[in-house]
């Protein structure tokens, strides 16, 4: 499968298992090794796409590498200038509510990206509703897109998402002319395997099977690891 593919992978709970908190996740030298020997047999063609700021990206270790950001919001080429719309006021309005009502409740966190604001209730799972009801509320009044995770809500300006940044990709090098196979394990990656669908290419899910418009299935980022270690092998 990875013969011709232009390869999009998302980050979280797809390279590197979901973490308890967004800042407790480690990129081991392995991984960023493994994706550099790929990216070289596939002549360039691997992009990251994350809901991740791409300056957290860089952070990580993925400086050197094609980056779509904050769900199709920013782009990057490896060291070159970040592409993204300027931070809106009501992102930082929704930001300062948003740590209103963390602030008494252990376990629910609050994300600042660059562009965009996350709260996430892993820790505290019972204030699921009231954080859905927050965040809508806030989208609502001042046109937010509001984007649902993995025990998250993410508010950020709209217009985009991975799909977008597949479609934006695949039109210039060096993704172009590859069969686009995008791997992920969200919801929101779901319009990324649409998008690599469309243009006659795949979406591979990550962890348990579930309803998904991606073709194909593998188990845990340790199954992600193996697969893409295989396709280092088999394209030597």
């Amino acid at each position: 499968m990875l013969t011709d593919a232009a390869l999009f992978l998302d980050f979280d709970g797809t390279l590197t298992p979901i973490t308890d908190t967004p800042d407790g996740v480690i990129v081991d030298d392995g991984l960023v090794q493994l994706l550099l020997a790929l990216r070289e047999r596939l002549d360039g063609r691997l992009a990251i796409v994350s809901g991740r700021s791409i300056e957290t990206l860089r952070a990580l270790g993925f400086a050197d590498f094609l980056l779509a950001g904050t769900h199709g919001l920013e782009f990057a080429r490896p060291g070159g200038a970040i592409a993204a719309p300027a931070r809106l006021a009501a992102i930082d309005d929704a930001e300062a509510a948003f740590n209103a009502f963390a602030a008494d409740k252990p376990g629910v966190l609050v994300e600042r990206k660059s562009i965009s604001v996350g709260l996430h209730y892993r820790g505290a799972p019972v204030w699921q509703d009231a954080a859905h009801a927050l965040a809508r509320q806030w989208a609502d009044q001042d046109g937010l897109a509001l984007q649902q995770g993995k025990m998250l809500y993410e508010l950020r300006p709209g217009g985009a998402d991975k799909g977008s940044a597949v479609h934006a990709l695949m039109a210039q090098g060096p993704m172009a002319g590859g069969v686009p196979v995008f791997i992920g394990d969200d919801v929101t990656d779901e319009e990324g395997f649409a998008a690599a669908a469309e243009l006659g290419g795949v979406g591979i899910l990550v962890g348990p099977v579930r309803q998904t418009r991606a073709a194909y299935n593998l188990e845990q980022v340790a199954a992600v690891r193996h697969y893409l270690r295989e396709g280092v092998a088999r394209l030597a």
